[in-house]
């Protein structure tokens, strides 16, 4: 059985698995994400950590998901790689009235 078809089994079979797996989701996807566009760049983790200066052992932290990035470490990234984050809401938004004091 190959990694896939165990994720998928255990997803099927396992709800706290797979509630926990969810809950993880934006995690990985930022992760897929951020070593898709620096690949895709061609360019090495050193290499990107020399264009945010920073270091390259910063860069293996944020793509193995052992450190969270802030926000100003995002809006480099972004500057960098050259994208875009956006943050999309799981359902629409509702206006609420707006009480007066």
């Amino acid at each position: 059985m190959n990694y896939d078809d165990y994720i998928a089994e255990q997803e099927a079979n396992n709800p706290a698995f797979r509630e926990a797996r969810e809950k993880l989701r934006p995690q990985f996807e930022f992760r897929k994400a951020l070593i898709g566009a620096r690949i895709a760049r061609g360019w090495t983790q050193k290499e990107l950590a020399e264009r945010m200066a920073t270091k390259q052992s910063a860069i293996a932290r944020l793509e193995s998901g052992t450190q969270m990035p802030t926000l100003d470490t995002l809006y480099r990234l972004a500057i960098v790689l050259g994208v875009d984050f956006t943050i999309t809401p799981k359902e629409p938004f509702t206006a609420r009235p707006h009480k007066a004091a």
